[in-house]
């Protein structure tokens, strides 16, 4: 199939903004793609090269794409740079550049959709002395056979701007209208959730609708290797009400650390963190305590990874732990210098079976007979009761030992992905916080001048993608953290307008909040008044902060009208 009936696609939606109509145009093309082409089909829709858990990215900058255009069209630097401010568009820009070459192509090809796909990701594998001028030369390759409109979107693409309006909520709405009757509908949904959320690739599910439709998508099984989403718990307001709705519930310690999702096949382990980062090179004691204690030959089991003080045995702060998240070498040092203790809460595949319709009090029988607790690895603490004032001394026992709070859970839980009320609740202390995104930065004054020290916040949009803001801040971080933040932001910034700068998605923090208002200032309609940063958070990507479904939920439960 052709890349330009993809790019006629792109085109469509990005005139049209009703959801429906999205859903519709995308069931279409679908539905037009052949089998061998749909999964790449799918997921440049999403403008997706690289999956999370394959800890790559295109590593496409705007100066890189510049010079990538200069040389597909003849066009100077300066003349691309002058264009870019005139547009803010770069996809745009590309597109006025090859349709006015300054120099002409000795032959013309046309590009397919598993052409692009794959040499996109070759960009992607372009590594070590050499590899930027690699990636320049494969991208200007492909703007040399480019028509104008091709160019516009494979500059997006490769920018991860696509601004079409499409994310994974009317993707999976457009597999479903493609390739089941209406009738289907809410259990084709529900199947494509379920396979979606064991194989994280919207492209392999849609092949999988086509070819074995609700069966063949119900019966999808775990990867060893290949990361899942999580469960997730919902903020309850009080112990009492989650006994009311549940009667007797288990308890367990809220970790201030990661959650940690273990694969285990044989004698070779995998480490997932819930934004799917392979962090397996990073913890080999864990990985050998894994192998010492776990008797299943093959699992996926949960925990949490936190930090110990190795003389008091309390808990370190969580970054701390971030910097063996992100180490790369000197690991060794790492394991001694930032020791750490899992601890246990459910298993969700074990030899060959899926435990996810199982309630969590079979699920935990499954994981005590299977592991072995050791100094490093112990089940988490727990306790099952219904009696509140039991429960509060052990919510006020985790609070005394520095842990986050407790986890309530419904024993007879399944195991469902995401946030849904009736399995687990969270139980904390302070305010509920948001994970929001920065999307912009603005530099500081006097003595701040030299950082971007008050940042733009925005939630997801879980249907189009968009992130749309809903407060602005920079409180809660110290002169050595505004500097780290400001190092980390540079490199992300796409646009600047005097002293304010766009910032591409990709920190997350979480944020804590007077209150919530209604807001016509911010795109999302609300305002977080009096923001205040918590933590910086790692472990979350931008897929993974909150949408602004949360936010008008957790507005609502204010009690205020705004």
């Amino acid at each position: 199939m052709l890349y330009i009936e993809l790019c006629d696609v792109y085109e469509k939606l990005e005139k049209i903004s009703s959801k429906i109509g999205k859903t519709e145009i995308l069931a279409n093309f679908f539905k037009k793609c052949e089998t061998n082409v749909l999964r790449q089909a799918v997921l440049l829709t999403l403008g997706t090269i690289f999956l999370p858990f394959e800890n790559r990215e295109l590593g496409v900058a705007l100066k890189l794409a510049m010079r990538a255009i200069s040389k597909a069209t003849g066009f100077k630097i300066d003349e691309i740079e002058k264009l870019y401010v005139k547009y803010g568009d770069l996809g745009k820009v590309a597109e006025i550049c090859v349709s006015q070459r300054k120099q002409k192509t000795f032959f013309k090809k046309d590009l397919t959709i598993e052409y692009v796909f794959n040499q996109l990701r070759e960009i992607g594998f372009a590594e070590g002395e050499g590899s930027q001028d690699k990636k320049i030369s494969i991208l200007a390759g492909l703007l040399n056979f480019s028509q104008p409109k091709e160019a516009r979107y494979l500059i997006r693409t490769v920018l991860e701007e696509l601004r079409v309006g499409v994310a994974e909520g009317i993707v999976r709405d457009a597999i479903v209208m493609a390739f089941f009757k209406a009738g289907e509908k809410e259990k084709a949904v529900e199947a494509v959730e379920f396979a979606y959320n064991i194989l994280s690739d919207y492209g392999e599910v849609a092949v999988i609708a086509k070819e074995q439709g609700i069966e063949g998508l119900k019966n999808v099984k775990p990867i060893l290797g290949r990361p899942m989403q999580v469960m997730l718990g919902v903020k309850a307001e009080s112990i009492e009400e989650v006994v009311r709705r549940h009667g007797k519930v288990l308890a367990e310690f809220k970790y201030d650390g990661l959650r940690l999702i273990i694969h285990k096949k044989e004698n070779k382990i995998w480490l997932f963190t819930r934004r799917q980062e392979d962090v397996t090179a990073q913890f080999p004691d864990i990985v050998e305590e894994v192998l010492k204690n776990i008797k299943a030959k093959e699992c996926i089991i949960e925990g949490e990874c936190w930090p110990i003080d190795p003389q008091t045995k309390n808990p370190l702060p969580f970054q701390k732990l971030s910097q063996r998240i992100h180490r790369k070498y000197d690991i060794d040092k790492m394991v001694k210098e930032v020791p750490v203790q899992l601890n246990l809460f459910d298993i969700v595949y074990v030899d060959g079976k899926n435990l996810f319709h199982l309630p969590l009090r079979e699920r935990r029988e499954i994981l005590k007979s299977v592991v072995n607790e050791s100094e490093k690895i112990k089940f988490a603490e727990s306790i099952v009761s219904s009696d509140i004032k039991e429960l509060e001394e052990f919510y006020n026992k985790a609070l005394q030992l520095k842990q986050e709070g407790i986890m309530l859970k419904n024993l007879e839980s399944e195991y469902k992905f995401g946030r849904h009320v009736g399995g687990w609740y969270k139980i904390k202390p302070v305010m509920e916080t948001l994970d929001v995104v920065i999307v912009g930065a603005e530099w500081g004054e006097g003595a701040r001048s030299k950082w971007l020290s008050s940042y733009l916040f925005a939630v997801r949009d879980p249907d189009t993608g968009e992130y749309l803001t809903c407060g602005m801040g920079g409180t809660g971080l110290t002169e050595e953290q505004f500097e780290a933040m400001t190092e980390m932001l540079k490199p992300l910034i796409v646009k600047e307008e005097g002293k304010f700068v766009h910032i591409k998605p990709k920190i997350v923090v979480e944020v804590s909040y007077q209150e919530i208002q209604v807001s016509p200032k911010y795109s999302s309609g609300y305002a977080l008044r009096f923001p205040r940063i918590e933590r910086i958070r790692f472990d979350k990507g931008p897929e993974e902060a909150d949408t602004i479904d949360r936010l008008i939920e957790l507005f609502k439960s204010q009690g205020k009208k705004g």
